[in-house]
C-alpha cells in the first residue's frame, strides 16, 4: 500500500515555496508520492480572486513535471461545489486503497475542529502539519485533542524548509510590474507572462 500525501490549495499561482514544502514533507513523513490538488472553490477564499481553474491546473502541471514523486489530481476541479478536504480525501480513497496523509500548515491546525466533517477527515486519513516559526505546537495539539478526542493519534508534525514566498505577494508583484523570477519555476513564470495572468 502506497503512502500518498495530499497537498491541496488554490495554487494561485503555485510557487517554489509549495514545491519545497511538498518535497520536505514527502521526505520527513516517508511518503511515496505527493498529490497536488488544486481547489475549484476553496471555502475559505473568495472565488473572484482566483485565476481560472484551467490556468491554475496548467501551472501546477508545469511546476511538478520534473519530480517523479509529484503528481496532480483534478478531483476537486471536476466536482461541483466548494472544495472541502474531507470530500477530496473521500474521492481519492475511492480511487485507490492507498494510505493518505493530508498536508496542512501548522497554523491551520488550531482551526481543524471547525473544518467540515473534521472527525470523518481524521478517520479517512492522517494529517501532516507543517511546523511554522514561532508556532506553539503543544498548545495547538492540546486544543485539537480537547475538541476532537483521539485526534492527536492521527496527526504528525514535521519541519520543513520555509521560503518567504506567498501567492498573494506574487499577484501584487505581477500587478505592479515587478519580477517574480526565482519565486516560481521558470515554466510557470513564462506561462503567467504569456497568458497575462494577475495583471
Amino acid at each position: 500500500m502506497a503512502k500518498r500525501g495530499v497537498f491541496g490549495g488554490s495554487f494561485n499561482p503555485v510557487h517554489v515555496g509549495h514545491l519545497l514544502v511538498a518535497e520536505s514533507v514527502r521526505e520527513a513523513a516517508g511518503l511515496d508520492e505527493v498529490v497536488f490538488v488544486p481547489a475549484s472553490r476553496p471555502w475559505m477564499k473568495p472565488a473572484p480572486a482566483l485565476a481560472p481553474a484551467s490556468d491554475r491546473w496548467a501551472m501546477v502541471q508545469l511546476a511538478i513535471g520534473q519530480n517523479e514523486r509529484f503528481s496532480a489530481s483534478r478531483v476537486d476541479l471536476d466536482r461541483d461545489g466548494p472544495s472541502y478536504a474531507v470530500d477530496t480525501i473521500r474521492d481519492l480513497v475511492r480511487e485507490s486503497g492507498d494510505e493518505y496523509f493530508f498536508i496542512m500548515g501548522a497554523d491551520a491546525l488550531t482551526a481543524l475542529p471547525e473544518w467540515h466533517e473534521a472527525e470523518e477527515l481524521l478517520r479517512l486519513c492522517r494529517v501532516v502539519a507543517v511546523e511554522r516559526p514561532g508556532w506553539d505546537g503543544a498548545a495547538a495539539l492540546a486544543g485539537v485533542e480537547r475538541a476532537l478526542p483521539g485526534a492527536t493519534n492521527r496527526i504528525c508534525v514535521v519541519s520543513s524548509v520555509l521560503v518567504d514566498v506567498s501567492s498573494s505577494d506574487l499577484r501584487r508583484r505581477i500587478k505592479d510590474g515587478r519580477s517574480i523570477k526565482y519565486r516560481v519555476p521558470p515554466a510557470v513564470e513564462e506561462y503567467i507572462a504569456e497568458r497575462g495572468l494577475y495583471r
